[in-house]
């Protein structure tokens, strides 16, 4: 099987960002946010707060849209062209999308590619708290075994040495940068 991270490898861009600042346009009230938004990144860069909470404060801006659904499918409506071409030429069925991004924001795009397994961070899409680990590092490998025990990576495609860890479980493994493929050697 093939498996690839999304944000800036499959998707030429960082969906939570492009998400956030589209929602920006559509609900201005979400600017009340950026306080709480700067007090948590100011906390986790002060190692105050993990990762997770980090980003939890960040997406304060979920209570402040109504019917977050919905607008998760006219964002892709309008952000779909930032799919790579590339991927589109290699897609396959049985396909694996691993991703720490918000899993309710990718499914709507995974959906409209086909790809059948989405592995990604459980958020709630009302109030943005997490439902376990944020799915990065070392945890795509334990969420990619939770669903493939044995499970075999044919392929691996990301554009961040934060994937090291499934690239090393990866019969071959390749870096997406600009929407270029390139041989990843790493060392096993």
């Amino acid at each position: 099987m093939n498996v690839f991270d999304f944000d800036g490898t499959i998707y030429d861009g960082d969906s939570i960002l492009d998400f956030y600042f589209y929602c920006i346009k559509k609900h201005p009230a979400i600017l009340c946010c950026v306080p709480s938004q700067l007090l948590g990144a100011i906390r986790y860069q002060w190692k105050q707060i993990d990762k997770v909470r980090f980003k939890e404060s960040f997406y304060c801006f979920f209570k402040k849209i109504p019917d977050i659904i919905p607008e998760t499918k006219k964002f892709w409506d309008d952000n779909e062209r930032k799919i790579g071409e590339w991927y589109k030429t290699i897609y396959h069925s049985n396909d694996v999308v691993i991703s720490a991004s918000p899993d309710f924001l990718i499914r709507e795009m995974c959906n409209r590619l086909n790809i059948g397994t989405i592995i990604a961070s459980r958020v709630n899409p009302i109030n943005g708290e997490y439902d376990g680990l944020n799915c990065y590092g070392e945890e795509k490998v334990r969420r990619f075994y939770e669903i493939f025990p044995n499970g075999i990576i044919d392929r691996f495609y990301s554009d961040s040495e934060s994937d090291i860890p499934l690239a090393r479980i990866a019969k071959e493994c390749y870096l997406v940068k600009n929407q270029k493929i390139q041989k990843w050697i790493i060392e096993k």
